[in-house]
């Protein structure tokens, strides 16, 4: 069951157009990742779904209403990417207080902010003033304020930026923990090992608009490289291959090239023994989530221009 559903969602300013007639749609339960370059629209589109910025055009559904109903607001949780906290609060009332906003009662909301801190690892820094948290604990506290107020659906606008590895490792298994729960997590990142490690299905979007989506092994399916170990490649037969396979790279004794599929890969191997090549090794790569990101990047450019 989609619990968030985008449909030709269109956000204009002036005469640019930050996000153009997005559609997509992200079960319950699973960790959604949205993928981009800095103003590639992914910010504008969180916006919109959580009903800080209305569209020009298309429309939205988060848990069932329009990102501006108050009854979608009470299920969602939004960290942004670029937050300020109340510096003369302390940490535990900073979340207890989120609680408030979400409707939580005083006492329930300071139970539930003790339970984030603790989710988030700032349990016993609840007491110190957030002005004397460091950037990567005020990244936690803002985490742990999204979480207060149980919601079914979790906006993270780059959750981990400024975190270090083993602050971001604590975050993937903070997501993880979510997704058990039940919890719906859209992430927006542009760190994209984060993404493949924890994502179910994932977004890119380039020049406010949607250029690829679905589950990362459908993404990584399509052609993949394929490296081969060799000694005998002459100039001729080199010049011959770089027309066949425009992006063929050739370093000491090794090839990479992106041949079409299993039966090309097959061809190629048979054209460089004819060739009088010796093969000393042929290792397929599966297509990397950076590999498919770059490639639709690049594609992106040279369509634009």
């Amino acid at each position: 069951m989609a619990i968030i559903e985008v449909r030709s969602l269109t956000k204009v300013y002036g005469r640019e157009v930050a996000c153009r007639e997005i559609c997509l749609s992200v079960e319950e339960g699973q960790i959604f990742g949205l993928l981009g370059r800095n103003g590639a629209g992914k910010t504008t589109l969180v916006k919109m779904l959580v009903g800080l910025i209305y569209p020009t055009a298309g429309e939205a559904e988060v848990a069932g209403y329009a990102p501006q109903d108050i009854r979608s607001r009470r299920q969602i949780g939004f960290l942004p990417e670029n937050f300020r906290f109340h510096g003369w609060l302390k940490g535990r009332e900073l979340v207890a207080f989120h609680g408030r906003l979400a409707g939580l009662d005083g006492r329930m909301a300071r139970r539930r902010a003790h339970e984030a801190l603790e989710l988030v690892g700032l349990a016993g820094e609840g007491q110190k003033l957030v002005a004397n948290y460091s950037k990567g604990m005020q990244q936690r506290l803002g985490l742990a304020a999204a979480l207060v107020g149980d919601p079914r659906v979790v906006f993270l606008d780059e959750p981990t930026s400024a975190l270090d590895p083993l602050g971001r490792r604590h975050v993937r298994e903070i997501l993880l923990t979510l997704k058990e729960a039940g919890k719906t997590v859209f992430l927006n990142s542009h760190l994209l090992s984060e993404v493949e490690q924890v994502c179910d299905r994932v977004a890119i979007i380039n020049q406010g608009t949607v250029v690829a989506a679905g589950r990362l092994d459908e993404l990584q399916a399509g052609p993949a490289t394929v490296a081969i170990r060799l000694d005998g490649l002459t100039g001729e037969l080199a010049k011959e291959l770089r027309q066949l396979y425009p992006d063929l790279q050739r370093e000491g004794d090794r090839l990479t090239v992106a041949p079409g599929g299993r039966e090309e890969i097959a061809d190629l191997v048979a054209r460089l023994v004819a060739g009088g090549c010796r093969i000393y090794e042929v290792t397929p790569a599966r297509n990397s989530l950076e590999d498919i990101f770059v490639y639709l990047v690049r594609e992106g450019e040279l369509a634009c221009g």
